[in-house]
């Protein structure tokens, strides 16, 4: 199982690579771009390329993050930033040899949500437009902290499934996010494995983000807690670890660093978790 975790580049990709595999990580997630602004990167080539190389050399898996304020499904004229982004982050993490980018759901705050997801549709559109990359847009579930939409499979299937190129498209499943919204309740893993299996959700999970979470099922907070020290708890992160579907993909934390400033002890911990469901 590739257990990893969400590492600082320092403006260097191959560092973060490094300091994944230092910390007993087999995958690891880090900010092509700078997270809290909405400016285009223009990244090192040679960095990129070592990247992926030490990547490849020591069996870590990736994946990039877009930047927080990052929103497809915002109305034009704004959307043609969005698209630019999303062309930018793909190309990073393409050189870095990442599996994908993720990308929040988005919100909308128009009165009529359809609109919302024909402003996604249309934003992934332009931006798979002429993309001949293996690196996927990883399409983030959502909390429900201020926002409608991306709370549900079916949406995130339907969305896909519209899309021109579903094929440059897939999902990121954050554990918080999927807690807070009652998409997940912890306990009923194998009712969503089946309906996720059904829909075609899962079999497009290329990623997921591996958080307890600080609030009750349902309370559409993300607030992120440390493995163990949140409401959904071992014995629930213990059976999702079992799941055939997420064997050989990353499993990232997003969660607060380790006395040492590190995920190494967490990670050891989900790798301790894992094939013994309870």
């Amino acid at each position: 199982m590739r257990i990893g975790a969400h590492v600082r580049t320092r403006g260097d990709y191959l560092l973060a690579a490094k300091t994944a595999l230092t910390i007993g990580a087999q995958a690891f997630q880090y900010f092509p771009m700078n997270p809290r602004s909405l400016a285009l990167k223009e990244a090192n080539p040679q960095d990129m390329h070592a990247c992926a190389q030490f990547s490849k050399e020591h069996g870590l898996l990736s994946i990039g993050h877009a930047p927080y304020a990052l929103n497809p499904a915002v109305d034009e004229p704004e959307r043609a930033l969005m698209v630019a982004l999303i062309k930018n982050g793909l190309d990073i993490t393409n050189a870095c040899g990442s599996l994908g980018l993720v990308v929040h759901f988005g919100k909308y705050v128009g009165k009529d949500p359809l609109q919302g997801y024909k402003n996604i549709i249309q934003c992934l559109n332009s931006a798979t437009e002429g993309y001949n990359g293996a690196s996927l847009i990883l399409l983030e579930n959502q909390a429900g902290e201020g926002a409608q939409l991306g709370l549900t499979m079916e949406e995130m299937v339907q969305v896909r499934k519209l899309c021109l190129r579903p094929e440059t498209i897939g999902f990121c499943m954050d554990t918080c996010h999927a807690f807070a919204s009652r998409l997940w309740q912890g306990s009923d893993w194998s009712d969503l494995e089946r309906r996720g299996a059904q829909l075609d959700y899962l079999p497009h999970v290329k990623a997921i983000h591996l958080n307890d979470s600080v609030y009750a099922c349902g309370s559409r907070r993300d607030r992120h807690a440390n493995i163990g020290r949140g409401y959904i708890g071992l014995d629930n992160f213990r059976t999702l670890l079992a799941s055939p579907f997420l064997q050989e993909i990353p499993i990232v934390l997003e969660t607060g660093a380790g006395w040492d400033g590190t995920h190494r002890d967490e990670i050891a911990l989900v790798q301790s978790l894992h094939g013994k469901e309870k």
